[in-house]
């Protein structure tokens, strides 16, 4: 770990701390030893008000039991900041190693993406070139051809239906109406 990263140094400001807290705890035990033993010296010879004053010894050893029991305590928290904070540099690591698995993840999608996009568009432009052309093509050789075979089809029929057409009928013959009617 570098020391310019800061992650190492909220572990270094983690660790003085446990360090302080540690301290703390020992001094408090050491006080706590201390005033028992004060205690216990002041009890021998002042035992005739010791007798008097009782129930304010027992007071006091009840304090030092209870001083014991939070120096304990805090022993016992600061191993469990300890894990604690291990834990949490454990899971910084995880996190980061992850979100650059991601970063990789969502780039190489990007890229792939635009990849797919520039395809698409060349297929739809090449398609629709191939589509003019066969269109073109279409139009010159099978639409123009067949417009003009229709046109010289429909040349040939009136000239077949002028061949075959029945003799006109002559000029001093009577017609009847239903023949003079043109509609």
């Amino acid at each position: 770990m570098s020391t310019n990263d800061p992650a190492f140094w909220v572990m270094v400001v983690v660790a003085v701390s446990f360090v302080v807290i540690a301290v703390a705890a020992v001094v408090m035990a050491v006080v706590v030893g201390r005033v028992v033993r004060a205690v216990t010296n002041v009890e021998r010879r002042i035992e005739p008000l010791f007798e008097r004053v009782g129930g304010l010894a027992e007071q006091v050893r009840q304090i030092a039991a209870q001083g014991r029991d939070v120096a304990e305590q805090v022993t016992i928290m600061s191993g469990h900041l300890a894990t604690a904070s291990m834990h949490f540099s454990e899971s910084a690591s995880i996190i980061r190693d992850e979100v650059r698995e991601l970063k990789q993840i969502v780039g190489f999608s990007a890229e792939t993406a635009r990849d797919k996009v520039e395809m698409i568009s060349r297929s739809i432009d090449e398609t629709h070139t191939q589509l003019m052309v066969t269109t073109n093509f279409i139009t010159s050789r099978i639409v123009s051809p067949a417009r003009e075979i229709a046109a010289i089809m429909a040349g040939v029929r009136r000239g077949l239906e002028v061949l075959v057409a029945p003799t006109p009928k002559q000029i001093d013959q009577t017609y009847a109406e239903d023949e003079l009617f043109i509609g």
